[in-house]
């Protein structure tokens, strides 16, 4: 960074596009500032390889016909971040507190590399230190069996876990008695799953990767590819090289979805050119995607009655909607009833705007409409996916080539945890299914998601927190009550490979183990390399198998550390756990027995690519209680957040966000160059015209304050202005610093996702200096 007239010089130039150089020159810098250059230039080739590893970042699929150098700049942040040659031993935390520790950014925590040993929290000293592996499950073992109820206990998951750690861990906890599930995928896709299952029987996407080469139209709707799965842009650009139209509705202006610079074409990196990636891009304001997709519909109805006024065809699919659909009189009556000028008012967008993406809609034979948390973390969260799936219904767009719906997942394997049964409202069907095969009686009372595990701890009913993964403090909102309920437990463990904020906020008792990364061979004790398996956006299921050598002797694999808890608490019951984590293979067999779409899993999963799990909406079979797709019926919300803060002088509504250099709560760097930002985090993102009512200017610093009728005073201190194309009323930026600004009690209907896309805020302006 530069000084220029007293102020920082924060906001430099943007990419002129996603890839290309830029991508070059931050994937090499990351593994340079590695500190094992070599190591991780060889790890990088056997990255969603056969016979290699799945990579740790996000859950893109992989195509069928591979690439030597199919991973993208986030995979090579990713490698470079867990392949580090940095480490955090015991001799690290005796020269620092953990009060001490907490003041240190999540960057800095995590950039002191790898741990190493197994470590106890010691009360006394403030500090942790080394623990013996059997010691320290001795004492987690009894401090579980002691609890009066399982039901005290808050097991989390991160979708990083395995299916074989996720499958391990649920039977562990079922068998203990309890299905608190607190999960990562309650912060991130749970209103995707909830609609879909209502909608069309199955919480999934129903594409596969392959439908995107045949795709004329893919809607790309609150997402942000560059930056959160790269390797979707390639697919994306393939498809607008071949003539597809890609109409992005997103607030922000995103480098990534406007244009693309392939690492891989040569010519291209020689020029410096690049490929467009939208040919429409839409900018609703936050919340208005239901109100779109909405109005789309209400231009596709007027299309069919004028044709059908000419005595032509209809354009809608009606083979597709008698023998597929109920509810669909009702849904074109919703639509006829909502106004032009409601939907223009709460979507942001023109009437003409809505009617043109309707016109390319009904130009494409096969559609796709993919999505992620700009879609799924606000309070209508479910309506919204609902009506999407309504629109995509129209035209028969689901269970056919080239068509269909994907929510784009975000860590790699959230999704398939989920599948192994990582739920706190699992069905009977596979709570039968567990009984039968293990035998033993599984608790059948719902247990807590995240939320619901948030306020046991609050409330004192928790006791225990044991986290398979993640950083549960920094992805939660409401960071100060987060806090909180961590630090009043009697017990907190985590399972990590890098130290981060949740490890500094210790119960009575607490731990730290450290364990193996997906890069790492995970050797038994036969000598024999173990593999994992995890599901893809696509629900492809593939091998994964570590080439690294492990980042200390005394790790352990996420399985094995599963494994010792259970059995330091259970004893060998259900089943011998340390047998099971002496032979993945094992996992697998009782995955393949509860689950029958697992048939042949360890034979099929040693097949190059994997294999992909039935959805049976995909074949148009229609798991629902009608039998058939159903349509949402319901009026558009009064009045969304941006409506709201619309009517308050001063008020917008904040949606949070990842920078370029961060992976969820992971932060690689402190620049984000798709957006012209460098060296700051702490920065808002503001439409000019905002910014010249608000009386700021560039650079110009505010406090943030969250505005949300619950007596609870929330303040994002001192954060830099940054001018941006986003609708007028709106703002963004990163978090998890922002999240404080998030409020706990704000959730979406029938998902429980924290609202982290719809707060609304007013800025306190700082005092300017003087030059």
């Amino acid at each position: 960074m530069s000084k220029c007239n007293g102020k920082t010089d924060f906001i430099g130039k943007a990419s002129k596009a996603a890839g290309g150089w830029g991508a070059l020159k931050s994937s090499g810098k990351q593994i340079l500032q590695s500190g094992a250059a070599l190591t991780n230039v060889r790890t990088m080739l056997k990255a969603n390889q056969p016979n290699g590893f799945d990579c740790p970042g996000c859950a893109w699929g992989d195509p069928e016909h591979g690439s030597s150098f199919e991973f993208c700049e986030n995979g090579v942040k990713a490698v470079a971040w867990e392949a580090t040659g940095r480490r955090t031993t015991p001799k690290f935390f005796a020269t620092h507190t953990v009060s001490e520790l907490r003041g240190w950014t999540d960057y800095d925590l995590e950039h002191t590399g790898r741990l190493t040993h197994p470590m106890r929290y010691n009360t006394q000293t403030d500090q942790y230190e080394a623990i013996d592996w059997d010691e320290a499950f001795a004492e987690i073992g009894a401090t579980l069996a002691a609890l009066d109820s399982a039901h005290r206990a808050e097991f989390y998951t991160s979708g990083r876990a395995s299916n074989e750690a996720a499958f391990l861990y649920q039977l562990f906890v079922r068998a203990y008695g309890t299905n608190n599930f607190p999960d990562c995928s309650n912060m991130c896709h749970e209103a995707s799953g909830v609609a879909l299952k209502q909608s069309i029987g199955v919480g999934k996407g129903t594409v596969l990767l392959e439908d995107f080469e045949k795709a004329d139209a893919i809607f790309v709707v609150g997402q942000n590819p560059g930056t959160n799965h790269p390797r979707m842009l390639a697919d994306l650009r393939r498809a607008a090289e071949r003539g597809a139209h890609i109409v992005v509705l997103n607030p922000v202006r995103e480098r990534g979805l406007e244009r693309f610079a392939d690492p891989q074409n040569k010519l291209e990196m020689i020029t410096g050119g690049s490929e467009a990636i939208a040919s429409d891009y839409l900018q609703p304001r936050l919340g208005g995607d239901l109100a779109a997709f909405r109005g789309m519909s209400k231009a596709v109805f007027a299309v069919d009655d004028a044709a059908l006024a000419r005595g032509e065809k209809s354009v809608l699919d009606h083979a597709f909607l008698s023998k597929h659909t109920v509810e669909f009189a009702a849904y074109r009556a919703a639509v006829e009833a909502t106004s032009w000028e409601a939907i223009e008012d709460q979507s942001g967008l023109m009437r003409a705007q809505l009617e043109n993406a309707a016109q390319i809609y009904l130009r494409s034979r096969n559609v796709i409409t993919t999505w992620a948390m700009g879609i799924t973390q606000h309070r209508h969260s479910v309506i919204t996916i609902r009506e999407i799936t309504n629109f995509m219904m129209l035209r028969g767009h689901i269970g056919r080539e080239g068509a269909g719906l994907c929510p784009v997942r975000g860590h790699s394997n959230v999704q398939g945890d989920r599948t192994v049964g990582i739920n706190e409202k699992p069905s009977q069907a596979f709570l039968d299914a567990l009984e039968r095969e293990f035998d033993f009686e599984v608790p059948r009372v719902e247990g807590h998601n995240v939320l619901g595990a948030i306020g046991a701890m609050l409330d004192g009913s928790a006791k225990v927190f044991i986290g398979l993964g993640g950083n549960f403090a920094r992805a939660t909102p409401d960071s100060p009550v987060i806090a909180k309920a961590l630090s009043g437990l009697d017990l907190t463990v985590h399972v990590a490979t890098k130290l981060n904020h949740s490890h500094l906020l210790p119960g009575k008792k607490s731990y730290i183990l450290p364990c193996l990364g997906r890069t790492e061979i995970d050797m038994n004790s036969k000598g024999v390399a173990q593999i994992v398996t995890v599901e893809d956006s696509m629900s492809m299921v593939h091998g994964s198998g570590g080439i690294n050598q492990p980042a200390s002797k005394l790790l352990r694999s996420e399985i094995a550390i599963v494994a010792g808890i259970a059995n330091a608490t259970l004893g060998a019951k259900p089943v011998n756990w340390l047998e099971l984590a002496d032979d993945y293979d094992l996992i697998r067999d009782h995955i393949e027995r509860v689950l029958p779409d697992f048939y042949d899993f360890n034979k099929r999963v040693r097949v190059p690519r994997g294999f992909h799990l039935r959805n049976s909406a995909a074949e148009r079979e229609w798991k629902t209680p009608s039998g058939k797709a159903t349509f949402w019926t319901g009026a558009m919300p009064e009045a969304v957040e941006h409506q709201q803060a619309r009517g308050v002088a001063g008020h917008s509504v904040l949606q949070t966000f990842r920078s370029h250099d961060q992976y969820n709560t992971t932060i690689y760097g402190m620049d984000d160059r798709y957006r012209g930002v460098y060296g700051e985090r702490q920065v808002v993102f503001v439409n000019p015209a905002d910014m010249a009512e608000i009386g700021v200017e560039a650079g110009d610093r505010a406090d943030i304050i969250g505005q949300f009728d619950d007596g609870i005073e929330r303040v994002a201190e001192n954060f830099r202005f940054v001018p941006y194309d986003i609708p007028r009323g709106c703002v963004a930026g990163y978090y998890p610093e922002m999240n404080v600004l998030v409020p706990l009690v704000s959730f979406g209907d029938e998902s429980y996702t924290p609202t982290s896309k719809s707060v609304i805020v007013t800025f306190r302006k700082k005092t300017k200096l003087a030059a």
